[in-house]
């Protein structure tokens, strides 16, 4: 249907243009014309009065015609009759006055017919006027032949060739004009089709999206975001916005829109939207950078997704579940203390003694992991950092004291812990918060490596930071399991499946100690191979800001 109304549009074109030519060709012929006859009379150059008023009355008559016959309606061909009686009334003024040069006229119906029917038309307007040449120079006696003669046909043929060139060239022009502005029209409906499914796409979405560009302009954004946010602005700066721990309120310039405005990207950082109470919400919002072609920047793209019951869900278990540990660790050191006393009496037999043994290691369990559930609770992921306390220490020295601990019960395996690689160095670090992590570190490698195994410790600086490492001779950490090492309540297929007991708290514990100090744990490991953690800690602790 577009084609055939395409065809009949471009039809419709031409038939149009046909018209509007043959009324300009025929009145400027008529306007030439009349200053022609003018100019020819007051030279005295009008020696037929007779026949040149009749070639001036056929030219006029054409005119009337051309304005009164509607061209569009008659054959193709019709409108190559007008300029052909033209040229056979030129004859007629030219004969009028042959020493005049008003054959010249010629020229003005032969370029219309070469610009209507191309080469074909200059062929039949060169042999028209070559016939009308022919013929007046036969009836009169007078007239000789003259280089004018066969100059005259040959100039208005270069006429009409150029005038057919450039006709041609022209049509060719506009039909490539048409096609790439058809192409353009489809090229800009399907890019509306495209905006409009995106848009229903972005709008069918449960999450926030907003494109800003690279000047900081808001030019898209989604119902869900305005929804989300609880609010009909793009910013939403008209409610208030808190941090993740949900208490510490953000200033306009700190809220996450803002933010990647000013060209800064983050990934999955919680905020708060709403007072405290009924109705607020919690996103995670990230900000992403966007390039062009070129890779020049493009602006950013901001995601908010909805994790308000999740976040509840997950408040009210810690909560429940740093409620049970406070009331479980009251009894626990009740239990654990005075199962120490017990121990202490001397008229224990080996039995008993062995059971209260088995007690006292058992509730020593219970309170570690009662500990850890605490120390999770204090640093849960609603934002509430661990708190440290810096002070000037000898780290060899924390080391020292956590191997010393943890000897008796390697020495329970027979497992050794090599030192040698232990110096000295000098950090401001929190010494207790420290102390937990060596404390994990070493009771994980004593706990995982095998009996009569190797544990070995070391300690070394550079300019700027301390490195602690731990590393182990047990069966190692397969690839899998790796990325999930640090993660709360880990604990791996293989340690599921044996005997060995743990919470899966220590590491997670340990990295957000360190953390908190700025600095940076890693592990390398692999399934056969042992496993080596290494602690970086900054020299001197400087407070992190955003």
């Amino acid at each position: 249907m577009a084609l055939l109304s395409g065809g009949a549009r471009r039809v419709r074109d031409e038939e149009s243009t046909r018209d509007r030519t043959v009324l300009l060709n025929q009145f400027l012929l008529s306007g030439v014309t009349l200053v022609v006859t003018v100019v020819a009379l007051l030279l005295g150059e009008v020696l037929r009065p007779a026949s040149h008023i009749i070639g001036v009355a056929v030219i006029y008559l054409g005119a009337v015609a051309a304005v009164l016959i509607p061209w569009t309606r008659l054959p193709h061909w019709a409108a190559g009759i007008l300029p052909i009686i033209d040229i056979v009334a030129i004859g007629f003024i030219r004969e009028s006055a042959p020493t005049a040069g008003l054959g010249l006229l010629w020229a003005f119906p032969a370029m219309w017919i070469a610009s209507v029917y191309g080469f074909i038309g200059v062929i039949a307007s060169t042999a028209a006027t070559t016939a009308m040449l022919i013929v007046l120079t036969a009836l009169d006696p007078a007239a000789r032949l003259t280089a004018s003669l066969f100059l005259l046909p040959i100039l208005i043929a270069a006429l009409g060739v150029l005038v057919a060139i450039y006709t041609r060239r022209s049509h060719v022009q506009r039909e490539l004009l048409e096609k790439q502005s058809a192409y353009l029209k489809r090229s800009v409906d399907r890019a509306r089709r495209q905006e409009a499914v995106v848009t229903e796409v972005l709008d069918a979405v449960d999450f926030g999206v907003t494109r800003i560009t690279r000047s900081g302009d808001l030019v898209l954004t989604n119902e869900a975001h305005a929804r989300l946010q609880g609010s009909s602005t793009w910013s939403g700066e008209d409610i208030p916005a808190f941090a993740a721990d949900g208490t510490t309120r953000l200033d306009a310039d700190e809220a996450p829109l803002a933010r990647a405005r000013r060209g800064e990207t983050f990934e999955n950082e919680l905020v708060w939207y709403g007072m405290p109470g009924e109705g607020r919400r919690a996103l995670i919002v990230t900000a992403r950078r966007l390039t062009d072609l070129d890779g020049s920047p493009a602006g950013a793209i901001v995601i908010s997704r909805d994790v308000t019951n999740e976040e509840q869900a997950l408040r009210a278990r810690e909560d429940l579940v740093a409620s049970v540990s406070h009331e479980l660790r009251t009894p626990l050191t009740s239990i654990v203390g005075y199962l120490e006393l017990a121990l202490d009496a001397p008229e224990l037999s080996p039995q008993t003694r062995r059971d209260l043994e088995v007690a006292e290691r058992n509730a020593g369990r219970l309170l570690e992991l009662v500990a850890d559930i605490l120390v999770v609770s204090a640093s849960s992921r609603q934002g509430v950092r661990l708190l440290v306390h810096p002070e000037r220490v000898d780290l060899s020295q924390i080391l020292a004291a956590a191997v010393e601990s943890i000897g008796p019960r390697a020495a329970e395996r027979h497992i050794t812990i090599d030192m040698s690689e232990v110096r000295p160095v000098s950090a401001s670090v929190d010494p207790h918060r420290i102390r937990q992590v060596v404390d994990n570190l070493l009771s994980n490698a004593v706990k995982y490596n095998h009996d009569g195994g190797v544990v070995r410790a070391g300690l070394s600086s550079d300019d700027t930071d301390a490195w602690i490492t731990v590393a182990d001779e047990g069966p190692g950490i397969s690839v899998d399991e790796q990325p999930h090492l640090f993660e709360r309540f880990f604990r791996s297929d293989s340690v599921r499946n044996s005997t060995t007991h743990g919470s899966g708290l220590g590491l997670a514990i340990s990295r957000d100690i360190v953390h908190a100090h700025n600095g940076e744990i890693f592990v390398h490991t692999r399934p056969g191979a042992g496993a080596a953690f290494t602690v970086r800690l900054p020299i001197t602790f400087q407070e992190e800001t955003r």
